[in-house]
């Protein structure tokens, strides 16, 4: 089983839209998938109004979450994620549901993301 978190604009799960700006985001979609079936899915609030660097990658963690797909995210966040062995893959946008049918069939699209004037270096996407 693998459990893969996303940043949503909303409460919807996987009827919602992935959050363009991962550290802004309210709402995460942790979607359980098993032999390539999305089993289980789950609409967590992010449990604080602000965050320093590494608190969201470590709430993340602590949810048991093995991957998180996202449109952007920073290279420090980055960093954390791959220190806690989560897999990042940025440039993913549009409907949850499309997002994670992708991913799980190892097709997602994902788009070359450049982060925004002042931000460090953008990245792409990673498998």
């Amino acid at each position: 089983m693998k459990k893969i978190a996303i940043p949503t604009r909303g409460t919807a799960g996987l009827d919602d839209q992935v959050e363009e700006h991962f550290g802004r985001a309210q709402h995460y979609t942790l979607i359980n998938v098993d032999d390539g079936k999305i089993v289980d899915t789950q609409v967590l609030d992010v449990p604080f109004a602000e965050h320093g660097p590494g608190d969201l990658p470590n709430w993340i963690h602590s949810q048991g979450a093995d991957a998180v797909l996202a449109w952007g995210m920073g290279p420090s966040a980055v960093n954390f994620f791959d220190q806690l062995g989560i897999e990042v893959v940025t440039g993913a946008t549009g409907l949850v549901r499309d997002v994670i049918e992708g991913y799980i069939r190892g097709n997602l699209e994902t788009i070359e993301w450049v982060e925004p004037e002042g931000h460090g270096q953008g990245h792409g996407h990673r498998h």
